[in-house]
């Protein structure tokens, strides 16, 4: 496997990681200071449209692994024909419609097709790796490739939304005590223009982050297509007594060691996404730091870029359970 290819299956999964990074970021803060609607339905989108993908995910696998083989593969069309999709309806999940009392609903569609579309990208493309080729170490090397690609990725999607969208939410001036008045206050600030207009400047800037990550999928899905080949695997097992998809599921989630870590995976992930949701808010309306947390927001994702060599020998060294405790 040529590094090109390695290179360029890469970069096919990193626009996922770019939206989901401008949008676990920023998405909240939106949602509330440009949208209006009330922390209570934003709160509601973000859960449905999370749960959304996580059911998207068996489904997915389900459908998956009972397509045929084509003249370009069979994880490979499942990739192209959602991308498109995916793409509209990132692009509409940060579009300000024109009407109010239909907002919640618009937002919530949008957001759980995103969500299911960006799963159904996914699995297809992680499962990829297996039919890249037949030797050990080139997958292992692919992945190597893959992961470091996906963090730039999520790293470049917080930094370019963070600087496009940074003045729709930038005060004239600091304030150290803003007044909090009314359960409502999270768009009364007097400091912001009402931005309830489509057509507003705060609405135009995220559009435009949108707009610059849609391409970023676009060109993402053009190099993965035309950098590699998808092969066909020889160690498939030709066997009448093959299992059946749920029933492997079951086998699967009866195995305890996969079961614990499964949770523990599920707990430390919600951690982490409860974190980016509400670390804008926090900076822009509890912290009195509208005009830096984009600064912040790319500090806080670059340590941990940096911080991967030394996590990466310190699990070399003590283990990985002992590594995870560790970080903990």
């Amino acid at each position: 496997l040529s590094m090109c290819s390695k290179i360029c299956y890469a970069i096919g999964g990193a626009p996922n990681q770019v939206a989901g990074s401008a949008a676990s970021f920023f998405l909240q803060i939106y949602l509330l200071d440009i949208a209006h609607i009330t922390p209570f339905h934003a709160s509601l989108v973000l859960f449905i449209g999370k749960a959304s993908g996580a059911v998207t995910d068996p489904v997915a696998g389900f459908f998956i692994s009972k397509s045929r083989w084509t003249k370009i593969g069979r994880l490979m069309p499942w990739v192209l024909a959602c991308t498109p999709f995916t793409i509209i309806s990132y692009f509409l999940m940060w579009y300000l419609p024109p009407f109010v009392s239909g907002r919640v609903a618009w937002y919530l569609t949008f957001h759980c097709l995103f969500q299911a579309l960006t799963t159904l990208f996914q699995v297809p493309y992680s499962a990829l790796t297996m039919f890249l080729s037949t030797d050990q170490k080139d997958r292992d090397s692919a992945t190597a490739y893959r992961m470091t690609m996906e963090v730039l990725g999520t790293l470049i999607g917080a930094s370019l939304q963070g600087q496009i969208v940074a003045s729709a939410h930038v005060s004239p001036h600091c304030t150290v005590n803003p007044s909090v008045n009314t359960t409502d206050s999270w768009h009364d600030t007097p400091s912001i223009p009402d931005p309830s207009d489509p057509l507003s400047h705060q609405a135009k800037v995220y559009m435009i982050a949108a707009g610059v990550i849609a391409g970023v999928y676009l060109l993402g899905i053009v190099v993965l297509f035309l950098g590699v080949k998808e092969r066909d695997d020889p160690y498939a097992l030709n066997s009448d007594r093959a299992i059946p998809f749920c029933k492997g599921l079951a086998l699967t989630m009866k195995h305890g060691p996969y079961v614990k870590l499964t949770a523990s995976f599920l707990l430390i992930s919600t951690a982490v996404q409860l974190e980016q949701g509400n670390f804008v808010l926090f900076c822009t309306h509890a912290a009195g730091l509208r005009n830096h947390f984009q600064y912040l927001v790319v500090t806080i994702l670059v340590s941990a870029v940096v911080s991967v060599p030394f996590w990466q020998k310190f699990l070399q060294r003590f283990g990985k359970k002992c590594a995870a405790c560790g970080i903990s």
